[in-house]
């Protein structure tokens, strides 16, 4: 199972349930795309060169590596956000860092603090960032609530 993942997509979806927050989780990685397969959960490192791609369609069951945030709720009415950011550094040869967050905050709020934290991650590399890419996303809790996003990396 050890290999150096070449593509990476960034996903994210928010699910409700009536029996429980584990079942809202389950609908946030199905609206997310990645709800039939099982999640190895990363730290934080992109590897060199990895490229972004759209449309990433794993195979029933695969171990597919993801770097994500979650937030989970049975409070009605709450307002649950998730969200990820990848610091691409400027010299290739160095390996990108993804960070993760979670709040209880604003959309925007939340999308630039995990941005923030992203650049200041590469800043303790001593590595200069090219850009910084980004998804959040928020939901509302009607029974049991959950927000994901995430990281999808794999080798094509």
């Amino acid at each position: 199972m050890i290999f150096l993942p070449n593509r990476y997509e960034i996903v994210t979806g928010t699910g409700d349930s009536q029996v429980s927050a584990l079942n809202a989780f389950d609908q946030a990685l199905l609206a997310a795309g990645i709800g039939d397969v099982n999640l190895v959960r990363m730290s934080s490192i992109l590897p060199p060169g990895a490229l972004l791609r759209h449309g990433y369609t794993p195979e029933y069951g695969a171990l597919v590596p993801v770097a994500y945030a979650s937030n989970k709720s049975g409070r009605a009415g709450a307002s649950i956000t998730a969200a990820v950011a990848i610091a691409i550094p400027e010299d290739p040869q160095y390996p990108g860092l993804i960070m993760e967050y979670s709040s209880s905050g604003t959309l925007q709020g939340a999308e630039s603090f995990v941005r923030e934290m992203a650049r200041a991650g590469m800043g303790f590399r001593g590595r200069e960032v090219r850009e910084v890419r980004s998804a959040a996303i928020s939901h509302k809790v009607v029974t049991n609530g959950a927000a994901f996003a995430g990281v999808v990396m794999w080798r094509e």
